[in-house]
């Protein structure tokens, strides 16, 4: 089985987050992570990105963001590439989309 790369809605990724089965990793700039992020994040830049840095855990899904959801499509293939088994998602509209739905959000490292 190889991975399968879908989108996800805002209000579908904050339902995950309030249940505990989202692992969210930010594919944005160190910059970027610290001027906002989604509570619980993990930052694995998409410049310097390495499959073997984002914590997998079977029971969550495994949603991946950028700013406007662009980059995280990039590292969603090479986490795939990289063999990872299972559903992969890239958060639709991105991080702005998440602050503009209301979600929350974090600043600092």
């Amino acid at each position: 089985m190889s991975a399968v790369i879908k989108t996800v809605e805002t209000a579908i990724l904050a339902g995950w987050l309030k249940d505990g089965t989202a692992t969210v990793v930010d594919v944005r700039e160190a910059n970027e992570h610290r001027a906002g992020h989604i509570p619980g994040s993990t930052l694995v830049s998409l410049s310097t990105f390495d499959p073997g840095k984002v914590p997998v855990d079977p029971a969550k899904h495994l949603i991946f963001h950028c700013q406007l959801g662009r980059r995280c499509g990039p590292a969603s293939e090479q986490m795939a590439a990289a063999g990872f088994q299972g559903e992969i998602f890239r958060l639709a509209g991105g991080f702005k989309a998440w602050a503009d739905a209301g979600g929350a959000v974090e600043v600092g490292d």
